[in-house]
């Protein structure tokens, strides 16, 4: 869709709505979108007044299952065109010199969406090679303004991108290689000195999260060291690596999906770590903490990082609902005195809650515990404090007191 086929349509917010869009929140909601007299396109600008019909904020339709759009200015002059994307995309590449000049690590995010000025769509750096993701198909209409922007700013060997504007938000499947060099599969990066196997045409997810960075970091710095680890919902072991090469006596790693054993193992060899001498299994991880009660299995470091919500042919497992009880589970497998790295990256569940529900999880085993330390979204993931679903990751190191 080309800049004159869309619309500019204008709506009414009410005074809450307009109060909260002068303040800077950045969510499209549904109760706006809803005054429109005929349905919006994707892609579509939005012009929001407020009930005086004075001008509040624009910004652009798009479907995602956070909301309808996202707003992209408060100023009445500035017009939503390919230089507005060029300013904010160099100013995001500008911000990120600190992890540019970092010869320890070259993954990370280079443009994370509202926080960086343009909701709807990141961008990550994997060894010189970058990965656009689009979340609705409303800025993905806008996709030439974000390659222009893209290889104007920074020389990527290629460019991939991902389409996660489906039923929910779910993937695009595609192939995703879009322009340069296709990238070695798998391609192998640096991450505060050890290296990881990312794929970055296989599928909505490349091998890796890279706003746990930091987290991973204190791991192999602080709390790996001849200690005995277990990593649930492993994914492809990113933390049992990361404790490996940090010390640990050995490390256990559990998911229940059978390319996670492949993936953990080439993990460990990326680090000349041997994996016979590792533990790796492909079980439901509720399984698994019934085989480790009924074998007296303990552990001195727990790693839990579950999905927001996963399915199993047993169970569901949603974090608002049961991380109580998977991480009860988990204190009676910790050993005295032992850490456990509760983490979740649900962005309606606040950091309050979230401990709260660590309270609850320990008052029921009958253990003291302390929180050690807390994380949040790194600096290369900054988000806004009007929008504060946008700071999404909590994670705290917290010991069993006995």
């Amino acid at each position: 869709m080309s800049t004159l086929d869309r619309l500019n349509v204008t709506l009414q917010a009410d005074s809450r709505l307009a109060a909260l869009y002068k303040k800077g929140f950045p969510l499209i909601e549904q109760e706006l979108v809803d005054q429109a007299e005929e349905p919006l396109q994707e892609g579509d600008l939005v012009t929001i007044e407020d009930e005086r019909g004075e001008f509040v904020a624009k910004g652009y339709y798009g479907q995602q299952n956070k909301g309808r759009g996202w707003v992209l200015s408060t100023k009445k002059q500035e017009e939503i065109n390919a230089s507005l994307f060029m300013q904010r995309i160099q100013k995001a590449v500008a911000m990120r010199g600190q992890l540019f000049a970092d010869e320890q690590t070259n993954a990370f995010r280079l443009f994370n969406g509202e926080g960086d000025g343009i909701g709807g769509i990141t961008i990550d750096f994997y060894a010189e090679y970058g990965v656009i993701t689009y979340y609705s198909e409303g800025i993905y209409s806008m996709k030439e303004w974000v390659m222009e922007a893209v290889e104007r700013t920074y020389p990527f060997i290629g460019i991939y991108e991902k389409k996660r504007f489906a039923n929910k938000g779910t993937y695009v499947e595609d192939d995703d290689f879009v322009s340069g060099e296709e990238a070695p599969e798998p391609l192998a990066i640096l991450e505060n000195g050890i290296s990881y196997a990312v794929y970055l045409n296989d599928g909505p997810m490349t091998g890796i999260f890279l706003d746990q960075r930091e987290v991973r970091k204190r791991i192999h710095e602080h709390y790996a060291k001849g200690k005995t680890v277990l990593n649930t919902f492993s994914y492809t072991g990113a933390f049992s690596v990361a404790a490996a090469t940090g010390g640990a006596s050995e490390t256990t790693s559990v998911d229940l999906a059978s390319r996670s054993k492949e993936r953990t193992i080439e993990q460990f060899q990326m680090n000349e770590v041997d994996p016979e001498e590792q533990r790796i299994h492909v079980m439901d991880v509720f399984d698994y903490f019934k085989y480790a009660q009924k074998k007296s299995l303990a552990f001195d470091l727990v790693v839990l990082d579950p999905p927001s919500f996963a399915r199993s042919k047993k169970q569901t497992f949603s974090v608002a609902k049961d991380y109580p009880s998977l991480l009860s589970q988990a204190i009676a497998i910790t050993e005295e005195n032992g850490v456990i790295v509760a983490s979740t990256n649900n962005s309606v569940l606040g950091m309050r809650k979230f401990k709260t529900f660590v309270e609850q999880a320990f008052k029921s085993q009958k253990v003291d515990y302390t929180i050690l330390e807390e994380f949040t979204v790194p600096v290369d993931y900054p988000y806004l404090n009007q929008y504060k679903e946008s700071n999404y990751l909590k994670v705290l190191f917290i010991q069993r007191e006995d």
